[in-house]
């Protein structure tokens, strides 16, 4: 009669684990869907300010910034070429690894820094630098601030983007 008791207590204790395990999953869920909840393209206005000799070079325009989901918890960021900056251009970089945290119903992506290289034809990379990334998602909207030094540049570019979800 003590073996059956036995059995049966350690049944119950092993239904009792399996059932708090189950029920502690959706908070986990919801945390890991991070990433999956803001992945995708973001349609809107972008502003890179060169600081040069005491006066600010503004470029501006319309685009498409796109984060694709990395992990559960971490997206990429990539930042479309540049053809329309006078005489320079710059292609598309792709920044990886952006940690997201939610606060309420925003959820925040921030990278201290990244190091890539740019391909910018078949023989030819450039090195590029992005710096104090910060994403802040609201709803169906996005703002991306960021520094970016690029191949020799001797001045570094602040960017802004601002966009909602397609």
């Amino acid at each position: 009669m003590k073996l059956r008791k036995f059995w049966t207590m350690m049944a119950a204790a092993i239904a009792i684990t399996v059932g708090m395990s189950s029920c502690g999953s959706d908070d986990d869920n919801q945390e890991a869907a991070v990433a999956a909840q803001v992945a995708g393209a973001f349609n809107g206005h972008e502003v890179l300010t060169v600081s040069a000799g005491g006066s600010n070079t503004d470029f501006m325009r319309d685009t498409t910034y796109t984060f694709p989901k990395a992990t559960d918890t971490t997206i990429d960021l990539v930042i479309p070429a540049m053809d329309d900056m006078g005489h320079m251009s710059i292609p598309a970089l792709t920044v990886k690894g952006i940690s997201l945290t939610t606060n309420g119903k925003t959820i925040n992506g921030t990278l201290d820094s990244y190091a890539g290289k740019a391909i910018v034809s078949d023989s030819i990379e450039k090195a590029f630098t992005v710096t104090d990334l910060v994403v802040v998602f609201s709803d169906k909207a996005a703002v991306v601030t960021y520094t970016l030094k690029y191949g020799n540049m001797p001045f570094p570019f602040a960017g802004q983007f601002t966009g909602e979800k397609n």
